[in-house]
């Protein structure tokens, strides 16, 4: 364990006398108690929105390589209510069992596109792999996320994007054999 050092400060921060000091013993061995009332598995993947591929297979080889591409498009997904399709490039590599894609949004709708039209780029989604998309749709509810992009390929085959407001990252909930 390690201790965390907290400031609660007074009306006016001027000396150390004058703020009260409160020592928090935290474990970071340990997982979010929170989301282990959940029940979520490991997160097995980390989602990256950026401009270019061609930059980041060049950047970041050493680190995550050897790649995989594929073309990611997804056609009549549900996204914030309407039917829409989108024309995603997808880079995957890895960090041991961690698979760690890079998306470039080249055209449509989507969660990436509104990422990359609001002048961002870098992590964007973390995902878990799931065995009923649609029960932990419901589930993580509770913690006030919500569906943004859904498309269910088959039975056996859905995924999600899940958002809560005020926060920048999103959830990806993934069920597939």
């Amino acid at each position: 364990m390690r201790d965390t050092v907290v400031l609660l400060p007074t009306t006016c921060m001027r000396t150390a006398e004058e703020s009260q000091v409160t020592r928090v013993m935290t474990d970071p061995s340990q997982p979010d108690p929170s989301l282990v009332a959940l029940g979520l598995p490991p997160i097995d993947q980390i989602g990256f929105v950026v401009k270019s591929l061609a930059e980041v297979e060049e950047r970041y080889s050493a680190l995550f390589g050897p790649w995989t591409r594929i073309d990611g498009s997804v056609t009549g997904a549900t996204f914030r209510g309407r039917i829409c399709d989108v024309k995603l490039e997808i880079l995957f590599g890895h960090s041991f069992d961690l698979e760690i894609e890079f998306i470039e949004w080249q055209g449509g709708e989507s969660p990436h596109s509104e990422f990359i039209e609001a002048g961002h780029e870098g992590m964007h989604h973390l995902r878990y792999r799931v065995d009923n998309t649609d029960a932990w749709i419901e589930k993580i509810a509770a913690i006030d996320y919500h569906p943004i992009w859904y498309k269910q390929f088959s039975e056996d085959i859905v995924f999600s994007y899940l958002e809560r407001k005020g926060d920048p990252l999103l959830i990806e909930f993934l069920q597939m054999p």
